[in-house]
């Protein structure tokens, strides 16, 4: 039996955009289904939303996703916070860098006090990363 914690972000409109962002900065599969691809929605303009996004990752990250539909209240990210970590400091590097493209730097990506590398990016779409490279990252 296996069993998974899994990030499921939420956003408007920009699923797809926001999926395909994560995909080509940390790499893997994507799968993307619409709200007409399940017959979920009457709505015209809901058709081509994302019901159901999911990366999976070579580094085994499962990343999913979905548009709001409409008649619901959107909240965004707030709040939450996505963290990846280990001791590959030029991989967490780069991924920081990618996820920095178009958003907001919160922390640069440098020492930290308890010996790691790590940094802090809420990206455009509105999703705050925290990323630490070293030996206290497990």
């Amino acid at each position: 039996m296996t069993v998974r914690l899994n990030p499921y972000l939420n956003f408007r409109e920009e699923a797809r955009e926001a999926m395909t962002f994560y995909q080509s900065v940390l790499g893997g599969e994507l799968t993307i289904n619409s709200f007409a691809d399940f017959h979920a929605s009457e709505d015209p303009a809901e058709q081509e939303k994302v019901m159901h996004a999911h990366l999976v990752t070579a580094d085994g990250f499962n990343l999913m996703g979905a548009d709001t539909p409409n008649s619901m209240e959107f909240n965004g990210q707030s709040g939450v916070s996505v963290s990846l970590s280990g001791d590959d400091e030029e991989t967490l590097r780069r991924w920081f860098e990618g996820l920095s493209e178009g958003g907001t730097v919160v922390m640069p990506f440098e020492q930290a006090p308890w010996g790691a590398t790590f940094g802090m990016v809420v990206d455009r779409f509105g999703t705050s990363w925290l990323v630490n490279a070293g030996p206290e990252s497990q």
